[in-house]
């Protein structure tokens, strides 16, 4: 099953590719995710602690700001580091006060998903799913 979904992703990323060439917002998508990990490794502060903040969309990160908030305040000195999956998320709150670093994910595959986890070392992880 993870060759099948590795395989899956690899032509995901392809057809958003292709599709770059002829709409904004999967031209957003993959503009978004060049050099990302390069940008995330030389922006953060490896000693610090951070916590991250997952939203696939901007719809997961209005549900789930008011918990950001709300941590931000209970833990002021905490890095927080805000993904989306999604340009419209990202477009809209690339500047969010309350994150101190607003990043895409990185396309899913296995390699990324273990360099992101080494350069942002997560005290928390914290996932905003809006369908349960």
């Amino acid at each position: 099953m993870q060759i099948i979904y590795n395989i899956f992703i690899h032509i995901y990323h392809l057809a958003l590719k292709a599709a770059s060439l002829f709409n904004k917002k999967a031209s957003m998508w993959v503009k978004g995710r060049h050099k990302c990990l390069e940008k995330i490794a030389l922006e953060l502060d490896h000693e610090a602690d951070h916590v991250w903040f997952h939203c696939a969309s901007l719809g997961e990160f209005e549900q789930g700001r008011p918990v950001i908030e709300r941590f931000k305040a209970d833990n002021p000195g905490v890095k927080i580091i805000l993904t989306f999956f999604s340009p419209s998320g990202y477009e809209i709150r690339k500047n969010y006060p309350l994150a101190d670093h607003v990043f895409y994910m990185p396309l899913d595959t296995p390699a990324n998903a273990a360099r992101f986890v080494e350069y942002v070392k997560p005290r928390l992880a914290v996932f905003v799913k809006y369908e349960y």
